[in-house]
């Protein structure tokens, strides 16, 4: 890849220029050539530009994994114009609030979304059209995603895009609940992807399955814009189960890069599988690399994962501000498993005390990272911006220690945060909806680990009168994505206090760490 790349739409149409001919996306029996990729990204781009979207206006796309997902990611950005992701699993409520601060002109979502974009369309105003993938008919507003495709001319014009102008903003929740818009700029996404492809050695003949959610960060910038901007292929999976479709996937294709979450590993390296260990061993064959992001792995998982399929699982540690990737353990040399690894090329770390001193190794502290990689800011915050960013520093809110050789070790988190299979739960926001029910009065969230899932919400809850665990679950997934749905509700007489009136949340995770395990 050319050094003088500045963008990620030129870094598509150099590696289009170098390999036209080679396969870049698969979706079932779908093959996406270089050639065609750019194509349709053009041609997508071109509506898009006669719809009204120019440089710089927030475009919203909401789909589970699909080609769809990677056309409308580089269509958008062809135009100088920011992607916003919405997370597939989100509610109605929970995109509009991500479409009406963002004031996003434009929705490209699923056919599953239609009833939502029509009721978006019809409460925001910034919002005057949708292109949605099966579509029944096209009107003014609505349009069919392919239809749309094929009614313009591809878009031609040179549009200079420089390297610190926004290339995505991804919602990320804050200890409020209050989503933040990671403004992230096309420097700080070649600059991850960059390292990442120096660190894990990733060449044109390389082959990444896609089974992680595309709107995350990790799986964007892991999953697709590392391989694309190397040449290589992406396979593309709409879900991880039924997982022996991914097996299969994984040989037919020749996978050789697969990334996952901890909760993942866990699974496969406790699994009995009996006769189905040989066929998973044999299917499993392409494979050089497995990447763990999103979450903490435990070292347990990893041991039993590499004794089990002799396959090198290397831990990293991202978060969404930092595009996300901030360490990995190396692919050659030593490597540390209980450990994060250690920073990548172009991003510093320290570890500090409260009072922003420098703490020795081995000490405990908040992380912070500095590098071209950490977002510009959180959009239209300023106040949450420079509490975040200080100095060029990014304070990450995380605990940490790091020893001589700068291998990073995560102790915790400072903020109430529950990570549930890599994506942000946050309690206030789940208690919130809590309190609006006429029958409970008090509610407290609180994460605890479970063997097989990872991190999980768990609920307590103080009611008036007599109500079902059932009936407060009901509730709850009608109003939140799946995930943020506590695993258990407890029921309690009163919540424990301290003398200022805050509920301890620490005693209530320990009345329940026993619970799962």
């Amino acid at each position: 890849m050319s050094a003088d790349v500045n963008n990620l739409v030129e870094m598509l149409d150099t590696s289009a220029k170098k390999y036209p001919g080679k396969v870049a996306l698969v979706f079932g029996t779908k093959r996406i050539t270089y050639k065609e990729l750019v194509v349709i990204t053009r041609k997508l781009a071109g509506g898009l530009s006669e719809l009204g979207v120019r440089r710089g206006d927030r475009v919203g796309i909401w789909f589970p994994n699909c080609p769809e997902f990677v056309y409308s990611f580089f269509a958008i950005l062809r135009l100088g114009a920011v992607v916003v992701p919405i997370n597939s699993m989100f509610k109605r409520e929970e995109g509009y609030f991500i479409m009406e601060d963002s004031a996003a002109k434009v929705l490209l979502c699923s056919i599953d979304r239609i009833a939502d974009a029509q009721n978006l369309l019809s409460r925001l105003d910034d919002l005057g059209h949708v292109i949605c993938v099966s579509a029944p008919k096209d009107d003014e507003v609505i349009v069919n995603f392919d239809s749309f495709l094929n009614r313009y001319e591809e878009f031609d014009k040179d549009t200079k895009i420089e390297e610190d102008e926004l290339a995505q903003i991804i919602y990320t929740s804050g200890t409020t609940g209050r989503p933040k818009g990671a403004s992230l700029t096309h420097k700080n996404l070649l600059a991850n992807v960059k390292d990442c492809a120096q660190i894990i050695n990733v060449t044109r003949r390389d082959c990444t399955i896609c089974i992680l959610p595309l709107f995350h960060s990790f799986a964007s910038t892991v999953c697709m814009l590392l391989p694309i901007y190397k040449g290589a292929r992406v396979v593309i999976m709409r879900a991880v189960r039924p997982f022996k479709r991914v097996i299969r996937s994984i040989f037919k294709q020749k996978v050789t890069i697969f990334a996952g979450v901890p909760s993942l590993y866990s699974i496969l390296a406790e699994a009995k599988f009996s006769s189905f260990a040989l066929f998973l061993n044999r299917f499993i064959n392409p494979l050089r690399l497995c990447i763990s992001g999103a979450a903490a792995l435990p070292f347990d998982v990893w041991e039993k994962f590499e004794k089990k399929f002799k396959r090198p699982l290397l831990q990293g540690y991202g978060l969404t501000e930092a595009s996300p990737v901030v360490s990995l353990n190396p692919y050659k040399g030593r490597k540390k498993p209980a450990s994060v690894g250690i920073a990548l090329p172009s991003v510093e770390v320290k570890v500090v005390d409260k009072s922003g001193e420098e703490l020795s190794c081995g000490d405990i502290g908040e992380l912070l990272v500095k590098g071209p990689n950490v977002m510009k800011g959180y959009y239209n915050l300023d106040k949450e911006t420079h509490e975040t960013l200080k100095e060029s520093w990014l304070y990450t809110g995380d605990l940490a220690k790091m020893d001589e050789d700068g291998f990073i070790y995560i102790m915790g988190r400072s903020k109430e945060m529950i990570n549930v299979r890599g994506l942000n739960v946050y309690p206030r926001e789940i208690e919130d909806l809590l309190y609006k029910h006429p029958m409970i009065t008090e509610a407290a969230i609180v994460g605890v680990e479970h063997p097989h899932r990872g991190e999980v919400p768990v609920a307590f809850v103080v009611n008036k009168a007599d109500i079902k665990e059932r009936e407060i679950v009901n509730y709850l997934r009608v109003n939140l994505a799946s995930y943020k749905v506590p695993i258990r509700i407890f029921f309690k007489d009163n919540l424990p206090k301290n003398t200022t009136g805050k509920i301890l949340k620490k005693d209530l995770r320990k009345e329940v760490e026993h619970v799962f395990k």
